[in-house]
């Protein structure tokens, strides 16, 4: 029977559980449980009686529009959601937003971000550079540097949580 159901494909109005929804997006559940918590004013999905989520398609347009910025434009969660708030969902989807001096900021000032650029830098490199370039060394120790720094502060997050 499950794979029967798996191969029904559901209308757009249809409602999604969060597996289908994840799925629908190339995310993971816990993602979408985690973006329900910091969106609660523009994401609300139908909760059954067993605690199942169920998407609605606005959720489904919201999920996306979150995607967008956060994914392709490197917008933060909280510079998504002030986004959001300003210009609405639609005129991001149908790419009339416009990402203000404050936006482009707020996406420029992602740690996640400043490290993939280091990283992007410290690893473009012309085949005529060796090794044993100080500057493209000095480069992959900082982008090191900053990889065991968050990995020590996932570390002692994960410790406190634990506790």
């Amino acid at each position: 029977m499950a794979a029967a159901a798996k191969r029904v494909r559901k209308s757009a109005e249809a409602y999604r559980s969060i597996g289908e929804a994840a799925n629908e997006l190339g995310l993971q559940p816990h993602v979408l449980r985690y973006w329900e918590r910091k969106f609660t004013k523009h994401l609300k999905p139908l909760k059954r009686p067993d605690g199942r989520r169920m998407f609605r398609p606005e959720d489904l347009l919201v999920l996306k529009a979150i995607q967008l910025l956060v994914h392709n434009r490197g917008l933060t969660l909280k510079g998504a959601q002030k986004l959001i708030s300003e210009q609405g969902v639609e005129r991001i989807l149908n790419g009339q937003a416009t990402l203000t001096c404050d936006h482009r900021q707020e996406a420029s000032q992602s740690p996640a971000k400043d490290l993939q650029n280091s990283i992007r830098t410290a690893f473009e490199s012309t085949p005529e550079q060796t090794v044993d370039d100080k500057a493209s060394r000095n480069r992959l120790e900082t982008a090191l540097a900053d990889l065991v720094d968050i990995k020590a502060r996932l570390d002692r997050l994960r410790h406190d949580k634990a506790a």
